[in-house]
């Protein structure tokens, strides 16, 4: 915050642009009682993970609604996407109470058991924490389009999904490769959007001073992103409730998590080398935000339509407007075939082409009013029946005569 305050009253032009045309958010802490606790004890002898948890004693990266597990459920009930939505999931009413219990189901969290949000006495119980909600909330209230949380004990880019997908009994069944890298690991599902997800975190990855450095190993343990410094979630630590998860299901947002150096608590000495690291990292990654397509959707008068949905053909998620009738659909170069729909309108289509260099492209829509909605309440009037031609020349029969009374 004090490096882009700074910057901008010196004059950097890079950081005036960033600044000027992005609206940015920074939480100093989601925690901040697990790390006063946490910086009080040090960070020797592993005293730092007494900061993974809230005072009330919650993980606060395993708290939120698995949107994810409830996705994949609908799936196998062929419910997606005419029952239930892939993109905007809504959150469960049940979790949104003041007293919320969630319960975990067969090492799922906020599990579905059976396709239902497991309620039932055989699961464990889980409170949602404050801070949880309060997040949730503040995504709800502002249209994000891309977010990170910080994070430390490791240093590579993670992305989503990190909910591991149980093995349906079909997969289970079939016969498996054993060369195959995708059936050695049939836990791990991808997002419609994983190559976008990949070039952002690549993005933060290539421009860290010793990110993709792996050659000694992964902080802990060996190295799991490949030499790259990026890793999908599921495989790397796969937990439900995960806010990458969420963020991603539940909004427009896409959220990553980046693990910025080894020790979470460096010594001051270290402070300014560690900022060198990821100083280029985070301006990079913030830029991101300009890459893709953004626009208005509006009618015929020029009234923004709020709720409208744009399509991207070939990815199977989609975003919405705001309630200014804007929208922002991060996207990797290349050309698109995009439609934006709305309740009561008809659909447009067009080509957005997207570049490599830095800077959406405009693509906007205005929606002509549809008729279906009139049609829909004739044909309500009608029983919902097909209507009968009338043939001019043909005298109408009685019945035929009372319905269009009725009608008029």
């Amino acid at each position: 915050m004090q490096f882009l305050c700074k910057e901008y009253q010196d004059g950097n032009p890079r950081v005036r642009s960033l600044v000027t045309e992005t609206r940015i958010h920074l939480v100093p802490s989601l925690n901040p009682d697990g790390y006063e606790l946490a910086r009080e004890a040090g960070s020797e002898l592993g005293n730092w993970a007494l900061g993974h948890w809230t005072e009330e004693g919650y993980d606060l990266f395993e708290n939120f609604p698995d949107l994810a597990s409830a996705l994949w459920a609908a799936e196998e009930r062929k419910l997606v996407p005419h029952k239930f939505p892939n993109y905007h999931i809504p959150i469960p009413e049940h979790y949104l109470g003041e007293d919320a219990t969630v319960r975990h189901g067969a090492g799922h969290g906020a599990g579905l058991v059976m396709g239902r949000w497991c309620l039932t006495p055989q699961c464990p119980p889980w409170q949602v924490a404050v801070e949880t909600r309060a997040i949730m909330a503040w995504m709800d209230k502002n249209p994000f389009v891309l977010g990170a949380n910080l994070q430390g004990g490791e240093k590579l880019v993670s992305y989503p999904f990190d909910t591991a997908r149980p093995i349906s009994e079909t997969l289970a069944a079939a016969p498996r490769p054993p060369d195959d890298y995708e059936d050695d690991n049939p836990e791990l599902q991808e997002t419609p959007d994983h190559a976008i997800f990949r070039w952002l975190a690549i993005s933060y990855a290539s421009a860290h001073l010793t990110m993709t450095e792996t050659f000694r190993g992964g902080c802990h343990t060996q190295d799991m992103t490949n030499a790259m410094g990026i890793v999908q979630g599921a495989k790397w630590h796969p937990r439900a409730g995960s806010m990458n998860d969420f963020s991603y299901l539940h909004t427009n947002c896409l959220e990553l998590s980046i693990y910025l150096g080894c020790d979470k608590f460096p010594h001051e000495s270290e402070l300014q080398q560690e900022w060198e690291n990821n100083k280029e990292s985070l301006l990079t990654f913030m830029e991101q935000v300009h890459r893709g397509i953004k626009g208005l959707v509006t009618d015929q008068q020029g009234e923004p339509i709020a709720n409208a949905t744009i399509v991207v053909a070939g990815i199977n998620h989609n975003v919405k407007t705001a309630s200014g009738g804007d929208y922002w659909r991060i996207l990797n170069p290349g050309e698109y075939r995009v439609s934006a729909r709305a309740e009561g309108y008809n659909p447009s289509v067009k080509t957005c082409s997207v570049f490599y260099d830095i800077g959406a492209t405009q693509c906007n829509f205005v929606l002509s009013r549809s008729n279906w909605k009139r049609i829909r309440e004739i044909m309500a009037m009608n029983g919902n029946r097909p209507i009968r031609r009338i043939v001019p020349g043909r005298p109408m029969t009685p019945r035929e005569r009372m319905r269009l009374r009725m009608r008029l």
